[in-house]
């Protein structure tokens, strides 16, 4: 399954929004090792070569193609690089200083099973910074599994997407970083986001949520499943005099390992 870069900053302000509500919690006043774990296109992880200009700053995806559009930040700081890797097989260094995971681990499966050895694995004093959306039940979401388990198209998208149990809540990460020995911090926000044009919830879902769909079904059927979940989604938010109003839940927690 390909990302496409392009389609994944086309809403660049709203999506940038949660990376630096989280990041602004990571009180670390020289970190010399920073990882950003499935650092997308780079853009996001650059600001960190910014922040922390000492620091060796890696990024970390799975996707080469997202890799490739990051190439274009890799030149802009000497002490900014980025790495193909899986974060399923991933383990924080122990010199590591900071981990930051912004809209990554929803797409790994034991995701929060893997959060308690990444955690004992840091360094006291190291920070662990993460962010998941927490919109499973909404709309967007509900109208395309309901559609994909229909039996027009539950022989096709068996298994392709994932429920509700993708993330854990809050208190959850809350519960795991505690238990880790750290000191911890988790919360939610619900983003008012006002989107432009014509059905924009498609073209927000295209860049993500949808993506596994369209991989898995031909040009046309993409094409036919496309235009039912589109009406759908017309009915569940539909335009106003302003735009389009698509509420953005999201999930943070940061940690800090104790000394």
């Amino acid at each position: 399954m390909e990302w496409d870069p392009a389609k994944y900053v086309q809403f660049g302000d709203y999506r940038d929004r949660p990376y630096f509500d989280l990041t602004g919690r990571i009180h670390a006043d020289a970190p010399q090792h920073v990882v950003d774990l499935g650092c997308g296109p780079g853009n996001l992880t650059a600001t960190l070569a910014d922040r922390w200009p000492e620091a060796r700053i890696v990024g970390l995806d799975s996707s080469p193609e997202m890799l490739a559009r990051s190439g274009a930040y890799a030149g802009t700081a000497p002490n900014l690089s980025f790495s193909l890797a899986d974060i399923a097989g991933w383990t924080p260094a122990g010199g590591t200083d900071v981990v930051v995971t912004n809209a990554a681990l929803q797409w790994v499966p034991g995701h929060r099973q893997l959060l308690p050895r990444w955690l004992a694995a840091l360094k006291p004093g190291a920070w662990f910074a993460l962010q998941v959306p927490g919109n499973f039940s909404s709309p967007s979401h509900t109208l395309m599994r309901g559609l994909a388990e229909s039996g027009a198209w539950s022989g096709r998208l068996a298994g392709v997407l994932r429920h509700e149990d993708v993330v854990g809540e809050p208190a959850d990460y809350l519960k795991i970083m505690l238990d880790a020995g750290c000191d911890a911090d988790a919360w939610e926000t619900t983003y008012q986001q006002l989107l432009p044009g014509e059905n924009p919830v498609l073209e927000w879902v295209r860049g993500t949520g949808l993506r596994p769909v369209l991989a898995a079904l031909s040009a046309g059927d993409a094409r036919e499943f496309e235009a039912e979940y589109s009406a759908g989604l017309a009915r569940a938010y539909p335009a106003g005099a302003h735009g389009t109003v698509f509420p953005f839940r999201r999930i943070f927690a940061v940690a800090r390992k104790r000394s």
